[in-house]
C-alpha cells in the first residue's frame, strides 16, 4: 500500500483539513474520530474526489481500551503508518481558577494529554518496527504561554509540548521524527466548543481580524511530512500576521 496518515479528531477542523491535503497527493488515510456520520462522509469524499484509500474507525480517544483494540485490530495492510497525526483536543470554558469546573479540566486532560499518549502508544509498535515514521502532534500557542482563564486548557497543551520533547529524545534510537505545531486563534469548531454552543461568544473570539484557517495548518503539516527523511521540524508557532503570542491580537 501507497504511504498511510492515522489522523486523530478527523470529524472537522485542522484534522479534516489535514486528511484532505494528504489525499490530494495520494496518501490513503485512517481517520478517527466519534462521528460516525461524519467520518463515513469524509471517508466517501476522500475516496470517490480524491481516488485514495480511507478508513474509518470510530472511537473516543479518551477511552483507553477502545484505542487500543482499535488500533492493534488494525488489517495488516494498514499497519504501515507512516505519518500519525495527534489532532483531537478540545478546550472547555473559559473561567478563573477558581470558578472553573472540574469536569471540564477533567475532558481537557483525558483528551489532550492522555487521548494523545494512548494513541502514540498505540501505533508506536508499526513504526518502531520499521525505524521509520513521523508523529505530529497539534499543540497551540497556550502550550506555550499561559493566558488569563485559561488554566485547565494552557496546563493540558503546556503537557502537549513536553510530551512532543519526551517523544523526540526517547525515540531518537527508532529514527522517528516529532514535530509539534502549535496554532494561534484559528477559525474552527473550537471556540463554539469552548463555549458550549454560544455562538455570539465564539463570534466574538474571531470578530476585527482575519485568523488562521484549517486549510493553511493542514498545509504547514503537510510540509513538515514532506521534508526529506533527515530532516525533521521539531517545534513551530503558528499565528495569524495579526495575532503576536497567546495574549496580544490586533483588532
Amino acid at each position: 500500500m501507497d504511504k498511510i496518515i492515522l489522523i486523530t479528531g478527523a470529524s472537522s477542523g485542522f484534522g479534516k483539513a489535514i486528511a484532505e491535503k494528504f489525499a490530494t497527493d495520494g496518501w490513503n488515510c485512517i481517520v478517527t474520530g466519534r462521528r460516525a456520520d461524519r467520518l463515513n462522509a469524509l471517508v466517501a469524499e476522500l475516496q470517490t474526489k480524491y481516488q485514495v484509500k480511507a478508513l474509518p474507525l470510530v472511537f473516543d480517544v479518551q477511552d483507553r481500551k477502545a484505542v487500543f483494540a482499535a488500533i492493534e485490530n488494525l488489517p495488516a495492510e494498514w499497519k504501515t503508518i507512516d505519518v500519525l497525526v495527534n489532532n483531537a483536543g478540545l478546550a472547555l470554558g473559559r473561567d478563573s481558577f477558581e470558578n472553573a469546573n472540574l469536569d471540564d479540566w477533567d475532558t481537557m486532560i483525558d483528551t489532550n494529554v492522555k487521548g494523545m499518549m494512548y494513541v502514540t502508544k498505540a501505533v508506536l509498535p508499526y513504526m518502531t518496527a520499521r525505524k521509520k515514521g513521523h508523529i505530529i502532534n497539534m499543540g497551540s500557542v497556550a502550550g506555550k504561554l499561559v493566558y488569563k482563564e485559561g488554566n485547565g486548557y494552557c496546563a493540558s497543551k503546556h503537557a502537549v509540548d513536553a510530551l512532543s520533547k519526551a517523544m523526540r529524545i526517547d525515540l531518537l534510537p527508532h529514527r522517528i521524527k516529532v514535530t509539534a505545531i502549535h496554532p494561534g486563534a484559528a477559525e474552527t469548531e473550537f471556540s463554539m466548543v469552548r463555549f458550549k454552543g454560544d455562538a455570539t461568544k465564539a463570534k466574538q473570539v474571531y470578530d476585527g481580524f482575519i485568523p488562521l484557517y484549517a486549510s493553511d495548518v493542514a498545509d504547514i503539516a503537510f510540509y513538515c511530512a514532506s521534508l526529506p527523511e533527515n530532516v525533521c521540524i521539531n517545534d513551530l508557532t503558528v499565528t495569524s500576521v495579526s495575532q503576536a503570542d497567546g495574549i496580544y491580537i490586533h483588532k
